[in-house]
């Protein structure tokens, strides 16, 4: 990864200060309720230093690292690195499964109640929660929750069979993700003549995608707004996440009026997680991509570690 890059506010003006260049650069549905503190009164709170290090250090490690952070409301981007590079993201690559399946869903030409009956070819059988359930068959509608909430291969297999490759590709591109793709179903292996991923994303098309997520402006905001709905849902809050203190299986209302939607994706040698936070001083759109050596648990540990680095920094920026 070249170094990362951040927008750092400056404590004497209400507006940041950015150089010519747009970044300073380091070395190597809404639920926000009530009128926002002022943004002057975070200036000091709102330094990415410490997620800055944290990235550099796992690059300099030999791991190829993307990241794309932007204010939610005015679209300034405040902390870059990579974002424009194409990396493998396992899981997070079905979000775009998920926008076509609530497309289809609103123009009716899906039937939400249609049972889809758990594939034998292709079965995977290595993680996920449908493999582990007595029920053969399940409701199309049920499989985007199942796949939002808990990211299960079959349930995603599922939904892309219904909703059809090529048009998730055609979906992808009018969304404004030409670099990001959705390769193939998960394997349990992947031999030959599979795709190498799931799906290859940019940290900055994806962090643009859950803007325009909870901006109510993917497709329509029905469309928006069950997308939305789903990934609320997701329980994998040990990335990013893990710095909001949320309930994983519980965070859709939150008692102290966070917003919190993400996706993350797993797979030997791949974090990525993108999402939105918001909170009562701002909102932020992100998304970071590590891919890494997995030859210990201290590797992973590291890679994680990052993850963790950055989502403390951004509840400073949006509290």
């Amino acid at each position: 990864m070249s170094s990362p890059s951040a927008s750092v506010p400056d404590p004497s003006r209400g507006t940041p200060r950015v150089p010519a260049d747009g970044v300073a650069t380091a070395s190597h549905r809404s639920q926000r309720g009530g009128r926002r503190t002022p943004r002057r009164a975070a200036v000091g709170r709102r330094s990415f230093s410490s997620a800055l290090r944290a990235l550099e250090e796992l690059a300099a490690s030999g791991a190829q690292v993307s990241v794309h952070v932007a204010d939610l409301d005015t679209g300034r981007k405040i902390l870059a690195g990579d974002d424009h590079v194409p990396l493998p993201i396992a899981g997070l690559g079905f979000v775009p499964v998920l926008v076509e399946t609530a497309a289809a869903l609103d123009a009716g030409t899906l039937d939400p109640l249609r049972i889809v009956d758990r594939a034998t070819e292709g079965f995977v059988a290595g993680s996920g929660l449908w493999r582990n359930l007595r029920v053969p068959a399940l409701p199309l509608i049920d499989l985007a929750v199942l796949a939002a909430a808990t990211g299960d291969p079959n349930a995603a297999n599922a939904l892309l069979d219904a909703v059809g490759h090529e048009q998730v590709r055609a979906r992808m591109v009018s969304l404004g993700m030409p670099r990001s793709a959705v390769l193939d179903h998960f394997r349990d292996k992947r031999g030959p003549d599979d795709a190498p991923h799931v799906a290859v994303g940019t940290t900055r098309e994806f962090a643009h995608l859950f803007a325009a997520l909870v901006n109510a402006s993917v497709v329509d905001a029905a469309v928006s707004a069950q997308v939305s709905e789903w990934l609320s849902l997701n329980q994998d809050l040990s990335l990013v996440a893990a710095a909001t203190g949320l309930d994983p299986f519980a965070h859709d209302h939150d008692a102290h009026g966070l917003l919190f939607v993400n996706k993350t994706g797993r797979d030997r040698g791949v974090r990525a997680e993108a999402g939105v936070l918001a909170g009562p001083r701002a909102g932020i759109a992100y998304a970071l991509t590590v891919c890494f050596d997995d030859l210990s648990i201290s590797h992973r540990l590291r890679a994680h570690d990052a993850f963790r680095i950055l989502g403390t920094d951004l509840m400073e920026y949006t509290h």
